[in-house]
């Protein structure tokens, strides 16, 4: 088994909550970080063995929400990595909290790809959102990171929102495109039932206006030069997000902070939630031991994920068996749902909105 090279460090904390919003996250509050960031620290101690990592993803919440002391208290926790080999560090982002000193900051601690999450510019959208974004603003800020050094930048892109048609959506895409980054992160709007849209009984669009949504997205972004590399991914050559591949590869990662998931020796965790849990040293909220079998599952489900698909040899290679001795793939790709292309394993790309329904078929 690969060493953990990989690290994610939650910071819960945001100006606002927004109605969409199923991560961890609570309203910023000084007196909390200042409580919080000595117990992530503490938990980073812990647990880190001393790896050389690879990929940092600090996310949230809004990391840029914290004050620049704060910010700097962060990521001076990271020079508790061996940072060696650091290929790519990401720190998330909300427009409005992008300036010079905080972009320099960023730059002097090897921050490397920036990720702000846009979601819409259309108006209409903000009720569901409550994201206002002025294009002119957001393309000044991308052109000053741009401008900083730091030319790795993804942007978020909600669709399928309430009252949305596609000729909104084309809208949109217009407005995300004429952005020029080099990655795009697009989600289909979940309404889940612990969040402000779930509460208030706010009703998903229906399905098949998704899907074609969805294909909108697909034809418009290909057309454009970005490469499908993910189901919600979509990057210009080179520019796939390395830290995001870990998870879909399987591979091991670290994961530090209140609401953080992470996957080390063979162990599968879930952090609490609870803040005030966490503070009070309760870490670990669930713990998943894997047998080979769990862990080729988790193979199958997150590979499927990669429009590439799963390397067949490197799956035998990894554990041993034949995927197709383990899993029943013959009949799915007699029926067209996989295919099978120069040594990948692959969702046929006609069922790829549907994935779901083929995962269930195979684990």
């Amino acid at each position: 088994m690969e060493e953990v090279s990989s690290v994610y460090i939650h910071i819960p904390f945001c100006h606002k909550i927004c109605p969409y919003c199923d991560f961890c996250k609570v309203i910023y509050n000084s007196s909390w970080v200042k409580a919080y960031l000595p117990k992530l620290k503490e938990e980073i101690i812990e647990s880190y063995m001393g790896e050389d990592i690879k990929t940092i993803y600090i996310g949230g919440g809004t990391p840029s929400a914290l004050s620049m002391e704060e910010i700097e208290y962060v990521l001076n926790l990271t020079d508790i990595f061996n940072k060696d080999k650091l290929e790519e560090f990401t720190f998330e982002c909300n427009i409005e909290d992008i300036n010079n000193d905080l972009i320099s900051l960023l730059k002097r601690y090897g921050v490397n790809r920036i990720s702000l999450g846009i979601e819409s510019f259309l108006e209409q959208n903000y009720p569901y959102l409550k994201r206002k974004n002025d294009f002119k603003e957001v393309e000044n800020k991308i052109k000053m990171i741009k401008d900083m050094g730091i030319t790795n930048i993804n942007v978020d892109l909600i669709y399928a929102i309430p009252g949305e048609e596609l000729k909104d959506l084309k809208e949109d895409i217009k407005y995300f495109l004429k952005l020029d980054v080099p990655h795009i992160s697009t989600y289909s709007l979940m309404i889940q039932d612990n969040t402000c849209l779930g509460i208030d009984k706010v009703k998903e669009i229906p399905e098949e206006l998704d899907y074609e949504m969805y294909e909108l997205i697909q034809k418009t972004l290909t057309k454009n030069g970005y490469t499908q590399y993910e189901i919600s991914n979509y990057a210009k050559e080179g520019y796939e997000s390395k830290h995001n591949l870990v998870y879909w590869c399987n591979l091991e990662y670290y994961g530090f902070g209140c609401g953080a998931s992470g996957y080390t020796f063979g162990v599968r965790y879930d952090n609490t939630k609870s803040l005030t849990n966490y503070l009070n040293g309760k870490r670990r909220d669930k713990e998943e031991l894997l047998d080979k079998m769990a862990i080729m599952k988790y193979e199958v489900i997150l590979g499927l994920r990669k429009t590439k698909g799963i390397n067949i040899r490197e799956f035998y290679n990894k554990y041993g068996v034949n995927i197709a001795d383990v899993f029943p793939v013959k009949k799915l790709l007699q029926n067209k749902e996989l295919l099978y292309i120069d040594g990948y394993l692959k969702i046929n790309p006609t069922y790829l909105y549907v994935m779901n329904e083929i995962l269930i078929k195979l684990v």
